[in-house]
């Protein structure tokens, strides 16, 4: 793993052309650039990729924690090229790129002291966070890092159900054994594991644009006070001034933007980004949808519509079980790169 630190006398290769602003208020400079960007990659890669029957693969089919695990031993990553995705973002017109840092089935996509359920104990025996990095900053592109924050289905203080309804975890029976019960159950050993893996991620992969939680209805189905969210976002904000915070929707309404799924919402003024997805009902890799994925012109359209309302649009691809860019998805959304070159944006 490379340790970056931020240059000082300069913002992130990102924010260039921010200069002045960067200096006088980072953040805000960090907003007037995410307000112009308009158009990201979004990347959904993780163990859930290795079966191809959606990312919830693990929760939809109660597959038991133990040998869920076991994917890890065939988790090799051999065709994912951080140079290519970045060189490919580049290409399709967008400005920056989300990968799926952790998701809800807690494998690390990095080299995290925290849990060795992640790539580096994998055969890929890589940090996929620390190459994506390196390959946007030297392109100027924006790295978001997509967090699962509402469920964790390995970790066993996470969210249960008994407390948090019915979808923070999946529904065992008999009783998954490894998950922590009753009094023994303790909400914030798993919220101080969060709070490490967040400042991991802010520390030792240089300039972040934007943290970006997932899993909020699983504090929206209770008191979301005991997530102590300000205080996760006011440590994102002191480990690195300039990086967004965003928590879907919006869950305090002290998020940086909304980043709702498939259609605007109400952002009070702030900057928003619809995110959605190449595969029909999957933001993982699905085989079952090959030949089904968006073409360019849904793509266009889906452009139009977020331009139209102001917002940025995050599209999804989730990369094959190798980590090689979905054949369907790429040669549409650099065909689609190729049309925002002639014409501009849609509508603009």
């Amino acid at each position: 793993m490379t340790s970056r630190s931020d240059p000082a006398d300069r913002p992130p290769s990102y924010l260039a052309g921010y200069e002045q602003q960067w200096r006088a208020d980072p953040r805000a400079a960090a907003l007037a650039w995410f307000r112009e960007a308009k158009y990201g990659l979004f990347l959904h890669y993780g163990l859930y990729s290795l079966p191809g029957r959606h990312e919830w693969v693990q929760f939809r089919e109660k597959i038991p924690v133990a040998e869920y695990a076991k994917l890890q031993e065939q988790f090799t990553a051999e065709k994912f090229d951080a140079e290519r995705i970045a060189d490919f973002a580049v290409d399709c017109g967008m400005k920056y790129v989300n990968l799926t840092t952790r998701h809800h089935d807690s494998f690390c996509l990095f080299d995290t002291r925290e849990t060795p359920f992640n790539s580096m104990n994998a055969p890929a025996g890589r940090d996929l966070v620390d190459e994506l990095a390196t390959a946007c900053a030297r392109r100027g592109l924006g790295l978001c890092l997509y967090y699962s924050h509402g469920r964790d289905w390995k970790h066993p203080h996470a969210p249960n159900n008994d407390e948090w309804g019915g979808n923070a975890r999946p529904d065992y029976d008999p009783p998954e054994p490894s998950y922590a019960y009753g009094d023994e159950h303790d909400l914030q050993i798993y919220l101080d594991f969060v709070t490490a893996q967040v400042t991991e991620l802010l520390t030792n992969y240089g300039p972040i644009a934007a943290i970006w939680l997932d899993g909020i209805a699983t504090p929206l189905s209770g008191d979301w006070s005991v997530f102590k969210c300000q205080e996760l976002y006011d440590l994102i904000h002191r480990l690195q001034p300039a990086v967004l915070v965003s928590y879907k929707q919006g869950l305090l309404g002290t998020e940086d933007f909304a980043a709702p799924e498939h259609k605007a919402v109400d952002t009070q003024g702030k900057p928003g980004e619809i995110c959605t997805t190449m595969c029909p009902g999957a933001w993982g890799y699905m085989a079952s949808a090959t030949g089904r994925h968006k073409t360019a012109d849904e793509v266009w359209e889906a452009l139009r519509e977020a331009r139209r309302q102001g917002f940025n649009l995050l599209l999804n691809t989730g990369p094959r079980p190798d980590g090689s860019l979905d054949p369907e998805d790429e040669p549409v959304l650099r065909q689609v790169g190729a049309r925002l070159r002639r014409e501009g944006f849609p509508g603009e």
